[in-house]
């Protein structure tokens, strides 16, 4: 047993709930190994847990990615105390010691920094199972991407560009649209000034549509994606950063083209170990080999933790944000 300073959810709400307590980590028991964290992204799961969309039993130790030196193993678990690992998915990672499934350990490979690692697995690996499974991306794809200077956004835009296909970026401000087209976008449509915004979409495929839309706004943007896609297009709908989905008539989507519609989750495409190392294999593969650039926007000690989630919610970050317990 030990003790640790943790970011923890006395009770749902706003980011003004959060609160820097100690807390006790048990001993890692079968399967656990127990990580001393170097450093935790900030992801909106972290909101849809803390405000009750996803419910959590309170008070919990919020938190669902990092990385990190394993200080402990219990017995059946492929570490080794010294090694460094990262992972994503593990509830509870916001703490200077974590108790991890040793399942969702991955080792860092040498030459990528800890903070860098904890920032590439849970945006990175959802970047992949969007572009690889949920729908394989094509030379040649029309490919809407919202919220593109956002920290999955960024991963989208270079991973779509680099297999050829044709990436039109939407986000909120001119900087925000000068990021994206630097990150390889052809397209950039700022929201927030046009009136129709799947017509702007549609008129930069000249009329026909995009092939697949990844949409993690949610509740704003939904519409238009389901606008801009062309016959049996499909709208991944990975987050909700504006508010959840409305319940809607599926017979829409035989209408407009027999469309698809898809809610994903990390969890369900790395629910196999051999999955898990293939997605975050390919991450660190892609920033090793350049294919895609990580911008860390912010860096926060525990105690500024309400501000980085301000920033997150606000959409005022460009990029991904990082606790630093």
């Amino acid at each position: 047993m030990t003790t640790a300073r943790a970011l923890r959810v006395p009770t749902t709400g706003g980011p003004s709930v959060l609160r820097v307590d100690t807390v006790e980590v048990p001993d890692p028991g079968e399967g656990q190994a127990r990580v001393r964290v170097a450093a935790c992204g900030v992801n909106f799961i972290d909101v849809y847990q803390r405000e009750g969309l996803y419910p959590v039993p309170t008070p919990f130790t919020t938190g669902n990615e990092g990385a990190g030196v394993v200080e402990a193993v219990g017995p059946g678990v492929g570490v080794a105390p010294g090694d460094r690992v990262a992972w994503a998915m593990q509830p509870g990672s916001a703490a200077e010691s974590a108790l991890v499934a040793g399942r969702l350990l991955v080792p860092v490979p040498e030459g990528v920094e800890l903070d860098v690692a904890a920032a590439a697995m849970l945006q990175g690996m959802t970047a992949h199972y969007l572009v690889t499974s949920t729908y394989a991306v094509q030379p040649g794809d029309a490919v809407l991407v919202h919220a593109a200077a956002g920290g999955v956004g960024q991963w989208l835009v270079q991973w779509c560009a680099a297999k050829g296909a044709t990436v039109i970026a939407t986000a909120g401000s001119a900087d925000k649209l000068a990021t994206a087209q630097s990150l390889g976008a052809r397209h950039v449509i700022d929201y927030t000034q046009v009136p129709d915004l799947a017509a702007a979409v549609r008129e930069a495929t000249a009329g026909a549509g995009v092939h697949v839309a990844y949409d993690g706004v949610g509740r704003s943007t939904f519409e238009a994606s389901l606008a801009a896609l062309r016959p049996r297009g499909v709208l991944a709908l990975f987050g909700a950063a504006s508010g959840p989905v409305p319940p809607f008539d599926l017979q829409r989507l035989n209408a407009a083209g027999s469309l698809f519609v898809t809610r994903p989750s990390l969890a369900h495409y790395i629910l196999d170990r051999e999955e898990l190392l293939w997605r975050s294999g390919e991450v660190f593969a892609a920033l090793a080999a350049g294919t895609v650039r990580l911008q860390v926007a912010g860096r926060y000690p525990l105690e500024e933790a309400q501000a980085a989630y301000r920033a997150l919610e606000g959409r005022a970050s460009t990029g991904k944000l990082l606790l630093l317990p």
